[in-house]
């Protein structure tokens, strides 16, 4: 996954499909690893966006999230 980054990571896997939504929306394709235990829901939910999209995405989760 080189041509990927971790932009986002989450304990909620609804938090997690709320900000995919939202930058799909923006035409910014993403990848999300749910890495939590099944059983416990330990872990964390992961959002990878790719690397030529990383500034953008940041953009819109700051401004998605802090306003």
């Amino acid at each position: 996954m080189k041509s990927w980054i971790k932009l986002f990571s989450t304990r909620s896997y609804a938090e997690a499909n709320i900000v995919k939504g939202m930058l799909e929306e923006n035409n910014i394709h993403t990848i999300i690893f749910n890495k939590q235990d099944s059983n416990y829901l330990l872990g964390e939910i992961e959002l990878y966006v790719s690397v030529h999209l990383k500034d953008i995405a940041i953009h819109l989760i700051d401004k998605a999230l802090f306003n």
